[in-house]
């Protein structure tokens, strides 16, 4: 079936678990979809059968599976999405054991209301690695990237890696729209003086 296939050895479902992972997605959450098409529908053994391999899989990887929430889900009927499904009294719900502490319920919703947002530490030192930089003409040199830690606002002194240029801020925008300062997890523009 597409759950053979896509957990294969160059199937989707590894290559995007792999992928979350290496790219640093600390929080997992597991949706077992099409339940409603399992033989017989909303089948139980089916279920623990794929929780059971893409567990093994995630934990090769280098995820704690204890930490994931895996819930049998129909998105085309709408089971176990917002609220519990009576087409899967078996399910008693998921559970997530982690260092901060443990989170339960039945549906996706609340497992997706269970992530923890990540720490955006405004008080470190401003680190924003830069994506791209943008030549525009009448305004200048526009460098864009995410601010990782810090805060960074017009007048900030700034210093470019490798090449050590140092140069003050002009302005911040984000979305077209300028900013008084821009925090960890703002993807931004901004303007500097003198550097080409």
């Amino acid at each position: 079936g597409e759950f053979e296939a896509g957990i294969s050895k160059n199937g989707q479902t590894r290559e995007h678990a792999l992928l979350a992972f290496t790219l640093g997605v600390k929080q997992l959450i597991v949706g077992v979809n099409k339940m409603d098409s399992t033989e017989p529908p909303y089948s139980e053994p089916r279920f623990e059968e794929i929780k059971k391999e893409v567990s093994s899989y995630i934990k090769k990887i280098g995820y704690n599976p204890a930490a994931v929430a895996f819930v049998p889900i129909s998105g085309w009927h709408g089971d176990n999405m917002l609220e519990p499904s009576t087409k899967m009294p078996w399910f008693k719900g998921w559970l997530v054991e982690r260092k901060e502490g443990k989170a339960e319920g039945k549906c996706l919703i609340e497992a997706l209301d269970a992530i923890l947002p990540p720490a955006r530490p405004t008080d470190k030192p401003l680190r924003l690695p830069l994506q791209d930089v943008y030549k525009i003409g009448g305004i200048g040199t526009v460098p864009v990237g995410r601010v990782e830690t810090g805060v960074l606002k017009p007048g900030t002194i700034v210093v470019f890696a490798p090449a050590n240029i140092t140069t003050e801020v002009k302005s911040v925008e984000m979305h077209h729209e300028a900013l008084q300062e821009a925090v960890p997890g703002d993807n931004v523009g901004f303007n500097v003086k003198n550097v080409s």
